[in-house]
């Protein structure tokens, strides 16, 4: 799956880790290209024209969780997606929600939508996004300080936690972008 299996949660390493995505440049062109552990092929990066996607997290495998077990590692889940939604808060404001049914149900008609929502439904990561921005490369708010560096621009930020199907593992991921990340109209 990710790099991330085995893995504890930490909201420090989390919030560290989209900084450090907020300082990277973005693809200008070309395809989107995946960057993967050389021995397990576990994916590390997903990189777009003007988006990057990393996991910052991913549970064990519920294989063999039902009813009650099943529900609490689904909810660990969720609280580590809530915790690190609270520590962003307190960093740029209230967060926003961009649901992802309609890029699903887009996916599913094999309709357009841009890149960055086609690439979130292609690799499974279909959890509702929890965004922030804009913000600059730095990780501040416009005008909280000196301006972003020499990369310029400004940058959205969604985590958002997934989980392909029943058996699989959640993954907690944030996608970077250029681009205003709202909810796509139905």
């Amino acid at each position: 799956m990710t790099s991330r299996g085995g893995e504890t949660f930490g909201i420090a390493r989390a919030v560290s880790e989209i900084d450090e995505l907020l300082t990277r440049p973005l693809p200008e062109a070309g395809p989107t290209a995946y960057e993967w552990l050389p021995v397990t092929q576990e994916w590390t990066l997903i990189k777009g024209r003007g988006f990057l996607i990393a996991p910052l997290w991913e549970s064990d495998s519920f294989t063999g969780l039902y009813g009650s077990e099943w529900d609490e590692a689904s909810e660990a889940g969720e609280a580590n997606l809530a915790a690190l939604a609270d520590a962003l808060d307190d960093r740029w404001g209230p967060h926003r929600q961009a649901g992802m049914r309609v890029p699903m149900m887009r996916k599913i008609a094999n309709e357009p939508m841009p890149l960055l929502f086609r690439t979130l439904c292609d690799n499974d990561l279909l959890g509702d996004l929890s965004v922030w921005g804009p913000t600059g490369p730095s990780g501040r708010r416009p005008g909280a300080g000196p301006g972003p560096g020499p990369e310029g621009g400004r940058r959205w930020v969604g985590v958002s936690v997934s989980q392909c199907d029943g058996d699989a593992p959640m993954i907690l991921t944030a996608a970077v972008t250029d681009q205003p990340l709202t909810e796509l109209p139905g």
